[in-house]
């Protein structure tokens, strides 16, 4: 259990180090919209990092969107040596995780799913208060 909290404890150091790194260090035009660190996994040999990005601004299903994506994850795949390197610098351990970037769905998957129950809701009539149970 101790070595989980330790992951643990890594991976929000690593997310909250990155997430100021790339605000403040990357400088390449092709980082499309806002990039967030949603989450990190960190290997249990402290090798590899799975940081999880989402890009503000973009919805599920726009093809050019998910090319801006995928732009967005090669240029951050293609600094990681460089991310990896000045992180290495800030947390000061032995062992600084390779990293490995992936994009995160879950927001855009959930405004998706919430578009879909709001267009479904529209066409229900309003509830009264006549509708309400008598036990209230």
């Amino acid at each position: 259990m101790a070595g989980s909290q330790r992951l643990k404890r890594m991976g929000d150091t690593v997310q909250r180090e990155l997430s100021e790194l790339i605000r403040q260090e990357l400088k390449d035009p092709r980082l499309g919209g806002l990039v967030t660190i949603s989450a990190v996994k960190v290997s249990a040999d402290l090798g590899y990092a799975e940081v999880y990005v989402t890009i503000m601004g973009r919805e599920l299903g726009d093809e050019q969107s998910e090319v801006a994506n995928k732009e967005t994850l090669f240029v951050l795949n293609g600094a990681a040596g460089f991310l990896r390197h000045e992180l290495g610098r800030r947390i000061k351990t032995r062992v600084t995780p390779r990293l490995r970037f992936h994009y995160d769905k879950t927001n855009a998957y959930g405004n998706y799913m919430f578009g879909l129950i709001a267009e479904a809701v529209k066409d229900l009539p309003p509830v009264t208060d006549d509708a309400k149970p008598e036990n209230e």
